[in-house]
Protein backbone atom coordinates (compact mmCIF):
# COMPACT_ATOMS: atom_id res chain seq x y z
CA UNK A 1 0.00 0.00 0.00
CA UNK A 2 1.28 3.49 -0.97
CA UNK A 3 1.42 6.47 0.70
CA UNK A 4 0.34 10.11 0.69
CA UNK A 5 0.66 13.84 1.84
CA UNK A 6 -2.02 14.65 4.36
CA UNK A 7 -3.01 18.01 5.99
CA UNK A 8 -3.79 16.88 9.67
CA UNK A 9 -5.43 18.50 12.44
CA UNK A 10 -2.94 18.36 15.72
CA UNK A 11 -4.07 20.45 18.10
CA UNK A 12 -5.42 23.79 18.31
CA UNK A 13 -3.71 26.34 16.04
CA UNK A 14 -1.29 23.14 15.13
CA UNK A 15 -1.84 21.71 12.02
CA UNK A 16 0.70 19.61 9.29
CA UNK A 17 1.56 17.45 6.54
CA UNK A 18 1.64 13.51 7.45
CA UNK A 19 2.42 10.21 5.33
CA UNK A 20 -0.97 8.54 5.33
CA UNK A 21 -1.79 5.48 3.80
CA UNK A 22 -3.90 5.98 0.16
CA UNK A 23 -7.29 4.77 1.33
CA UNK A 24 -9.05 1.93 -0.44
CA UNK A 25 -12.44 2.03 -2.15
CA UNK A 26 -15.15 -0.17 -0.38
CA UNK A 27 -18.51 -0.61 -1.77
CA UNK A 28 -20.25 2.13 -3.23
CA UNK A 29 -17.32 3.98 -2.46
CA UNK A 30 -14.89 6.17 -4.72
CA UNK A 31 -11.10 7.11 -4.68
CA UNK A 32 -9.75 10.59 -5.75
CA UNK A 33 -6.81 11.54 -6.95
CA UNK A 34 -6.65 15.14 -5.76
CA UNK A 35 -5.42 18.02 -7.93
CA UNK A 36 -6.53 21.13 -7.11
CA UNK A 37 -8.56 21.91 -3.25
CA UNK A 38 -8.94 24.87 -1.26
CA UNK A 39 -9.25 26.21 2.36
CA UNK A 40 -12.33 26.70 4.18
CA UNK A 41 -13.28 29.63 6.85
CA UNK A 42 -14.56 26.41 8.43
CA UNK A 43 -11.44 25.00 8.02
CA UNK A 44 -9.83 27.74 9.99
CA UNK A 45 -12.83 27.21 12.49
CA UNK A 46 -11.33 24.01 13.28
CA UNK A 47 -7.77 24.77 13.65
CA UNK A 48 -8.80 27.06 15.83
CA UNK A 49 -10.28 24.57 17.75
CA UNK A 50 -13.72 26.53 17.25
CA UNK A 51 -15.09 23.70 15.69
CA UNK A 52 -14.37 20.38 17.08
CA UNK A 53 -12.84 17.54 15.34
CA UNK A 54 -10.77 14.77 16.37
CA UNK A 55 -7.17 14.97 16.66
CA UNK A 56 -5.65 13.24 13.89
CA UNK A 57 -8.62 14.30 11.31
CA UNK A 58 -7.40 14.99 8.15
CA UNK A 59 -8.91 18.09 7.19
CA UNK A 60 -10.44 19.65 4.10
CA UNK A 61 -13.73 19.54 2.30
CA UNK A 62 -13.53 21.02 -1.51
CA UNK A 63 -12.18 18.02 -4.18
CA UNK A 64 -11.14 18.64 -7.99
CA UNK A 65 -9.27 16.01 -9.09
CA UNK A 66 -9.59 12.37 -11.01
CA UNK A 67 -10.85 8.86 -9.91
CA UNK A 68 -8.14 7.11 -9.05
CA UNK A 69 -10.10 3.73 -7.62
CA UNK A 70 -13.83 3.08 -7.67
CA UNK A 71 -15.55 0.68 -5.21
CA UNK A 72 -18.18 -2.10 -5.73
CA UNK A 73 -21.33 -0.67 -7.17
CA UNK A 74 -20.46 2.53 -8.63
CA UNK A 75 -21.36 2.55 -12.18
CA UNK A 76 -21.03 4.99 -15.11
CA UNK A 77 -17.73 6.50 -13.90
CA UNK A 78 -14.40 5.28 -15.32
CA UNK A 79 -10.79 5.68 -13.78
CA UNK A 80 -8.93 8.57 -14.86
CA UNK A 81 -11.80 10.89 -15.38
CA UNK A 82 -11.85 14.01 -14.01
CA UNK A 83 -14.55 14.71 -11.11
CA UNK A 84 -15.89 17.87 -8.99
CA UNK A 85 -17.13 16.62 -5.46
CA UNK A 86 -19.41 19.09 -2.96
CA UNK A 87 -18.25 19.36 0.26
CA UNK A 88 -21.39 17.65 1.68
CA UNK A 89 -22.12 14.39 0.11
CA UNK A 90 -25.61 13.08 1.02
CA UNK A 91 -26.43 9.71 0.50
CA UNK A 92 -29.75 10.12 -1.45
CA UNK A 93 -31.59 7.36 0.44
CA UNK A 94 -32.68 8.28 3.81
CA UNK A 95 -35.09 9.83 5.28
CA UNK A 96 -33.69 13.63 4.82
CA UNK A 97 -32.26 12.99 1.64
CA UNK A 98 -35.40 11.92 0.47
CA UNK A 99 -37.20 14.74 2.00
CA UNK A 100 -35.00 17.06 0.01
CA UNK A 101 -33.00 18.27 3.21
CA UNK A 102 -29.78 16.43 1.48
CA UNK A 103 -26.97 18.85 3.76
CA UNK A 104 -28.71 16.87 6.35
CA UNK A 105 -28.05 13.61 5.41
CA UNK A 106 -28.86 11.10 8.00
CA UNK A 107 -29.56 13.42 10.42
CA UNK A 108 -27.98 16.82 12.41
CA UNK A 109 -25.58 18.13 9.92
CA UNK A 110 -24.52 14.76 8.69
CA UNK A 111 -24.00 15.38 4.89
CA UNK A 112 -21.05 17.17 5.49
CA UNK A 113 -18.36 14.40 6.26
CA UNK A 114 -15.03 14.92 4.72
CA UNK A 115 -12.80 16.80 6.99
CA UNK A 116 -15.41 16.32 9.79
CA UNK A 117 -16.91 12.98 10.74
CA UNK A 118 -14.16 11.03 7.85
CA UNK A 119 -11.13 12.38 6.35
CA UNK A 120 -10.21 15.21 4.44
CA UNK A 121 -9.61 16.30 0.94
CA UNK A 122 -6.00 18.19 1.70
CA UNK A 123 -4.37 15.20 0.98
CA UNK A 124 -2.97 13.97 -2.24
CA UNK A 125 -6.19 11.39 -2.05
CA UNK A 126 -9.76 11.42 -0.85
CA UNK A 127 -12.03 8.85 -0.05
CA UNK A 128 -15.57 9.75 -1.51
CA UNK A 129 -18.59 8.11 0.36
CA UNK A 130 -21.84 7.18 -1.16
CA UNK A 131 -19.90 8.10 -4.62
CA UNK A 132 -22.71 7.42 -6.83
CA UNK A 133 -24.72 10.04 -5.54
CA UNK A 134 -21.54 12.65 -5.37
CA UNK A 135 -18.95 12.29 -8.50
CA UNK A 136 -19.74 15.41 -11.09
CA UNK A 137 -17.94 14.90 -14.13
CA UNK A 138 -16.33 18.33 -15.39
CA UNK A 139 -16.59 19.70 -18.78
CA UNK A 140 -13.40 19.30 -20.68
CA UNK A 141 -13.68 23.04 -21.83
CA UNK A 142 -13.44 24.12 -18.13
CA UNK A 143 -10.59 24.20 -15.95
CA UNK A 144 -10.13 22.81 -12.16
CA UNK A 145 -9.91 26.13 -11.21
CA UNK A 146 -13.07 26.96 -13.01
CA UNK A 147 -15.15 24.83 -11.37
CA UNK A 148 -13.25 24.95 -7.54
CA UNK A 149 -15.68 26.80 -5.89
CA UNK A 150 -18.79 24.83 -6.78
CA UNK A 151 -17.51 22.00 -3.95
CA UNK A 152 -18.58 24.91 -1.62
CA UNK A 153 -18.45 28.64 -1.08
CA UNK A 154 -20.56 29.22 -4.58
CA UNK A 155 -23.38 26.82 -3.36
CA UNK A 156 -23.34 27.78 0.11
CA UNK A 157 -23.58 31.67 -1.17
CA UNK A 158 -26.15 30.67 -3.53
CA UNK A 159 -28.22 28.68 -1.03
CA UNK A 160 -28.56 31.96 1.18
CA UNK A 161 -30.07 33.71 -1.90
CA UNK A 162 -32.33 30.30 -2.52
CA UNK A 163 -32.98 30.36 1.36
CA UNK A 164 -34.60 33.41 1.39
CA UNK A 165 -36.64 33.00 -2.01
CA UNK A 166 -35.48 36.15 -3.20
CA UNK A 167 -38.24 37.67 -5.67
CA UNK A 168 -37.13 39.60 -9.09
CA UNK A 169 -36.49 43.57 -8.20
CA UNK A 170 -35.82 42.63 -4.42
CA UNK A 171 -33.43 44.55 -2.44
CA UNK A 172 -30.79 42.51 -0.85
CA UNK A 173 -28.24 43.31 1.88
CA UNK A 174 -25.10 40.96 2.47
CA UNK A 175 -22.99 41.37 5.37
CA UNK A 176 -19.31 39.95 5.17
CA UNK A 177 -17.94 40.00 1.67
CA UNK A 178 -15.69 37.18 2.44
CA UNK A 179 -16.34 34.35 -0.19
CA UNK A 180 -19.26 32.92 0.98
CA UNK A 181 -20.28 36.21 1.63
CA UNK A 182 -19.32 37.26 -2.63
CA UNK A 183 -20.69 34.12 -3.84
CA UNK A 184 -24.29 35.20 -1.78
CA UNK A 185 -23.66 38.55 -3.72
CA UNK A 186 -23.67 37.20 -6.81
CA UNK A 187 -26.33 34.58 -5.99
CA UNK A 188 -28.73 37.54 -5.24
CA UNK A 189 -27.74 38.97 -8.54
CA UNK A 190 -28.76 35.55 -9.98
CA UNK A 191 -32.17 35.62 -8.63
CA UNK A 192 -32.98 38.82 -9.98
CA UNK A 193 -32.00 41.49 -6.85
CA UNK A 194 -32.88 45.23 -7.89
CA UNK A 195 -30.60 46.35 -5.24
CA UNK A 196 -27.58 44.58 -3.94
CA UNK A 197 -25.51 46.25 -0.62
CA UNK A 198 -22.98 44.92 0.67
CA UNK A 199 -20.85 45.46 3.59
CA UNK A 200 -17.51 44.47 4.90
CA UNK A 201 -14.14 46.85 5.09
CA UNK A 202 -11.44 45.14 3.70
CA UNK A 203 -10.31 47.10 0.16
CA UNK A 204 -9.56 43.85 -1.84
CA UNK A 205 -12.91 42.25 -0.98
CA UNK A 206 -14.71 45.19 -1.16
CA UNK A 207 -13.69 45.69 -4.84
CA UNK A 208 -14.49 42.03 -5.30
CA UNK A 209 -17.71 42.53 -4.23
CA UNK A 210 -18.42 45.16 -6.95
CA UNK A 211 -17.20 42.41 -9.75
CA UNK A 212 -19.47 39.76 -8.14
CA UNK A 213 -23.00 42.17 -8.64
CA UNK A 214 -23.15 44.43 -5.47
CA UNK A 215 -24.18 48.01 -6.16
CA UNK A 216 -23.34 50.02 -3.08
CA UNK A 217 -20.61 48.46 -1.14
CA UNK A 218 -20.51 50.18 2.84
CA UNK A 219 -17.36 50.27 5.05
CA UNK A 220 -18.82 49.67 8.47
CA UNK A 221 -15.57 51.07 9.74
CA UNK A 222 -16.93 54.53 8.43
CA UNK A 223 -20.23 54.65 9.56
CA UNK A 224 -23.49 52.43 10.62
CA UNK A 225 -24.22 50.12 7.87
CA UNK A 226 -27.89 49.93 9.15
CA UNK A 227 -28.31 53.38 9.33
CA UNK A 228 -27.02 53.59 5.78
CA UNK A 229 -28.78 50.86 4.31
CA UNK A 230 -32.26 52.23 5.68
CA UNK A 231 -31.20 55.58 4.40
CA UNK A 232 -30.52 53.87 0.63
CA UNK A 233 -34.00 52.30 0.90
CA UNK A 234 -35.82 55.33 2.34
CA UNK A 235 -36.83 54.07 5.84
CA UNK A 236 -38.04 50.46 4.30
CA UNK A 237 -35.51 48.16 5.12
CA UNK A 238 -34.29 45.42 2.47
CA UNK A 239 -36.30 42.76 1.41
CA UNK A 240 -33.53 40.23 2.55
CA UNK A 241 -30.45 40.94 4.51
CA UNK A 242 -27.98 37.67 4.60
CA UNK A 243 -25.20 37.14 7.13
CA UNK A 244 -22.31 36.00 6.07
CA UNK A 245 -19.97 36.05 8.79
CA UNK A 246 -21.04 34.29 11.87
CA UNK A 247 -21.27 36.82 14.37
CA UNK A 248 -23.83 38.14 16.55
CA UNK A 249 -23.40 41.80 15.56
CA UNK A 250 -24.16 41.15 12.46
CA UNK A 251 -26.61 39.21 12.71
CA UNK A 252 -28.49 41.53 14.75
CA UNK A 253 -27.87 44.55 12.32
CA UNK A 254 -29.04 41.77 9.58
CA UNK A 255 -32.32 41.92 11.16
CA UNK A 256 -32.76 45.32 12.44
CA UNK A 257 -31.98 46.00 8.46
CA UNK A 258 -34.88 43.51 7.26
CA UNK A 259 -38.24 45.28 6.88
CA UNK A 260 -41.54 43.94 8.01
CA UNK A 261 -42.05 40.73 6.72
CA UNK A 262 -38.86 40.31 5.25
CA UNK A 263 -35.89 37.65 5.33
CA UNK A 264 -33.04 37.19 7.02
CA UNK A 265 -30.78 34.21 5.99
CA UNK A 266 -28.24 32.77 7.65
CA UNK A 267 -25.01 31.45 6.17
CA UNK A 268 -22.35 32.49 8.44
CA UNK A 269 -20.74 30.06 10.82
CA UNK A 270 -20.98 30.50 14.26
CA UNK A 271 -18.14 29.95 16.62
CA UNK A 272 -19.30 27.59 19.38
CA UNK A 273 -17.44 29.96 21.80
CA UNK A 274 -20.13 32.16 20.95
CA UNK A 275 -22.79 30.24 22.94
CA UNK A 276 -26.27 31.52 22.12
CA UNK A 277 -27.16 33.67 19.60
CA UNK A 278 -29.68 36.43 20.27
CA UNK A 279 -32.09 37.91 18.39
CA UNK A 280 -32.82 42.21 19.32
CA UNK A 281 -36.42 41.93 19.74
CA UNK A 282 -37.31 44.64 19.20
CA UNK A 283 -36.08 45.18 15.80
CA UNK A 284 -38.40 41.52 15.74
CA UNK A 285 -40.84 43.23 16.50
CA UNK A 286 -41.37 40.98 19.79
CA UNK A 287 -42.01 38.01 17.22
CA UNK A 288 -45.08 39.73 15.47
CA UNK A 289 -43.52 41.96 12.43
CA UNK A 290 -43.81 38.71 10.16
CA UNK A 291 -39.91 38.89 10.07
CA UNK A 292 -38.36 34.95 9.29
CA UNK A 293 -35.17 34.03 9.88
CA UNK A 294 -33.74 30.82 8.15
CA UNK A 295 -30.62 29.19 7.98
CA UNK A 296 -29.01 26.52 4.99
CA UNK A 297 -25.81 24.36 5.23
CA UNK A 298 -23.98 23.52 1.94
CA UNK A 299 -26.19 21.99 -0.41
CA UNK A 300 -24.54 18.86 -2.06
CA UNK A 301 -24.81 16.11 -4.29
CA UNK A 302 -24.13 15.76 -8.05
CA UNK A 303 -27.32 17.23 -9.38
CA UNK A 304 -26.44 20.72 -7.58
CA UNK A 305 -22.94 20.64 -8.96
CA UNK A 306 -24.21 19.78 -12.39
CA UNK A 307 -26.11 22.72 -12.52
CA UNK A 308 -23.48 25.04 -10.73
CA UNK A 309 -21.07 23.85 -13.17
CA UNK A 310 -23.41 24.39 -15.79
CA UNK A 311 -23.74 28.29 -14.59
CA UNK A 312 -20.01 28.66 -15.00
CA UNK A 313 -20.09 26.78 -18.32
CA UNK A 314 -22.81 29.10 -19.82
CA UNK A 315 -20.76 32.06 -18.64
CA UNK A 316 -23.34 33.32 -15.96
CA UNK A 317 -20.51 34.00 -13.19
CA UNK A 318 -16.91 34.26 -12.73
CA UNK A 319 -15.59 32.22 -10.11
CA UNK A 320 -12.38 31.80 -10.99
CA UNK A 321 -11.71 35.37 -9.72
CA UNK A 322 -12.03 34.69 -6.61
CA UNK A 323 -8.38 33.00 -6.69
CA UNK A 324 -5.57 35.34 -5.10
CA UNK A 325 -3.31 32.70 -4.48
CA UNK A 326 -1.75 29.76 -5.25
CA UNK A 327 0.21 27.32 -3.00
CA UNK A 328 1.34 24.07 -3.33
CA UNK A 329 0.01 21.42 -0.97
CA UNK A 330 4.03 21.30 0.88
CA UNK A 331 3.01 25.08 1.74
CA UNK A 332 -0.36 24.33 3.52
CA UNK A 333 1.26 25.81 6.62
CA UNK A 334 1.63 29.10 4.80
CA UNK A 335 -1.72 29.15 3.03
CA UNK A 336 -3.08 28.78 6.36
CA UNK A 337 -1.22 31.72 7.83
CA UNK A 338 -1.83 33.99 4.58
CA UNK A 339 -5.72 32.97 4.62
CA UNK A 340 -6.75 32.90 8.25
CA UNK A 341 -5.48 35.96 8.88
CA UNK A 342 -6.41 37.99 5.63
CA UNK A 343 -3.00 39.11 4.81
CA UNK A 344 -1.85 40.18 1.54
CA UNK A 345 -5.37 41.26 0.25
CA UNK A 346 -6.56 37.29 -0.16
CA UNK A 347 -9.49 36.61 -1.00
CA UNK A 348 -9.64 32.49 -1.30
CA UNK A 349 -6.59 30.39 -2.08
CA UNK A 350 -5.99 27.67 -4.56
CA UNK A 351 -3.88 24.46 -3.36
CA UNK A 352 -2.08 21.69 -5.89
CA UNK A 353 -1.32 18.82 -4.86
CA UNK A 354 2.01 18.99 -7.36
CA UNK A 355 3.48 22.11 -9.61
Amino acid sequence: MGTMRANVFKDVNKIGLEDRPIPKAGPREAVIKVTLTTICATDVHIMKGEYPVRVGQIIGHEPIGVIHELGEGVSGYKVGERVAINAITPCGQCEYCLSANWAQCGGFLGGWKMGNTIDGAQADYVKIPNAQANLTPIPDELSDEDVLFTTDIFSTGLSGAESADIQVGDSVAVFGQGPIGLCATAGAKLKGASLIITVDTVPSRMDMSKKMGADIVLDFKKGDPVKEIMKITNGRGVDVAIEAIGLQESFENCVRCTRVGGTISSIGVYPAQLGNIGVPLQDFGYGRADKKIVSTLCPGGKERMRRLISLIKNERVNLKQLITHWFSLDEIEEAYRIFSNQLDGVIKVAIKTSF
